[in-house]
């Protein structure tokens, strides 16, 4: 009996998220309440509370479940170590094709992402949340930097770049494309021709000569 409670408590818990991503994702972070959890989840407002101390809490739950890309940098480091052979460049562009993968390839990595990027206000306790992603952001430009400093010593970086300017350049670039393959939900900007811009990106940084990954 006890094991049946458990698992009936873990599956609330679990319809309560799934509904939480759904409604935040429909009315936003601010124009959703508990109650519209509740109602969506077909459960109590004291069920929720029951799981989760308010709204922030809920959302930190939500959060918790996926891994961003450019938030949560644990693939940073296989960039790094991927970069110690062959071309450090090839290992950027399988990087960023890799990361897009992640959004593309699980909804609730995707609907979690679109949810922050456009239906969060951060203000209040959400505004720690743009701490976060400043700091990671950060990270991943200077583990970027890093491999294209390695470049820039096997002589396949472009000499009138500098490894920092090329790692900055990178992270708007993988920030942008993910931004604009939520938007684009019809296929006309970028969800077509994402290996191509991928492949752009990172050849553009090439010194003139240096060889091309097919």
């Amino acid at each position: 009996m006890v094991r049946r409670t458990k698992l009936d408590t873990e599956q609330t818990r679990r319809t309560i998220l799934d509904a939480a991503r759904a409604t935040f994702l429909q009315r936003g972070m601010t124009g959703t309440t508990l109650e519209h959890v509740a109602s969506a989840a077909g459960v109590t407002r004291g069920a929720i509370y029951w799981h989760f101390d308010n709204k922030k809490a809920l959302f930190d739950a939500m959060r918790g479940e996926v891994c961003l890309p450019t938030m949560d940098v644990t693939d940073v480091t296989t960039l790094a170590a991927g970069a110690g052979s062959g071309d450090p460049l090839d290992a950027i562009g399988r990087f960023v094709t890799h990361l897009i993968s992640n959004v593309t390839s699980c909804a609730a990595t995707r609907q979690t992402f679109e949810i922050m990027a456009f239906k969060c206000e951060y203000v209040a306790e959400f505004e720690k949340e743009l701490d976060l992603h400043r700091r990671k952001s950060v990270e991943i430009r200077d583990v970027l930097a890093g491999v294209y400093r390695r470049a820039k010593a096997a002589g396949t970086l472009r000499k009138d770049v500098t490894p920092r300017i090329a790692s900055a350049a990178t992270l708007v670039f993988i920030m942008g494309l993910i931004r604009l393959w939520l938007l684009d939900s019809n296929g006309e900007l970028v969800r077509s021709n994402v290996k191509a811009l991928i492949s752009a990106h990172v050849n553009g940084m090439r010194t003139a000569g240096a060889a091309i990954a097919r």
